[in-house]
């Protein structure tokens, strides 16, 4: 089974969904038993609205569960690796044409969420700063074109 890169955080906030969901299961089933004494099931929605929560639920626990599983948690912060930008580091980013700056982290691709900052490992960006240096020049080629970007800092945080 191939392993899947995680940031600790990442790890974190799926442990915590899990742990909800397995707090929700015994109230979705109370919810079923509740609706089950209305009688006739075949016409009981909330019978049924129960029970199709109690399906979504268990698919996202299975879900959280397979993906810790095969999960390989990098945490950075325990890491030295002198400037250079690996899975987990946030990179500060100006673009050569127009100046602005730009700060991202390098995620997994479940944790991905590019209005937060963070940007999935295999995304074309990522791609083509994994193993460059703070201080390096780098053409990124992008979905819009080739981008040119000075790295400005790479933290380990």
């Amino acid at each position: 089974m191939e392993k899947v890169p995680m940031t600790a955080r990442g790890e974190l906030k799926l442990r915590e969904e899990l742990e909800r969901l397995l707090k929700l299961r015994p109230l979705i089933s109370q919810a079923i038993a509740e609706a089950r004494e209305l009688g006739d099931l075949k016409e009981n929605a909330e019978y049924h609205a129960a029970r199709e929560e109690q399906g979504i639920c268990e698919a996202q626990i299975r879900d959280i569960e397979y993906k810790l599983s095969v999960a390989q948690v990098i945490d950075v912060t325990k890491m030295d690796n002198n400037g250079k930008i690996i899975f987990g580091t946030t990179v500060t980013l100006i673009d050569v044409d127009t100046d602005e700056e730009k700060t991202y982290q390098i995620v997994g691709d479940d944790e991905a969420d590019i209005k937060a900052g963070r940007i999935s490992v295999s995304s074309p960006i990522a791609r083509g700063l994994i193993g460059k240096m703070e201080g390096d020049e780098v053409t990124i080629t992008t979905p819009g074109g080739q981008k040119d970007f000075d790295i400005d800092k790479v933290a380990y945080i």
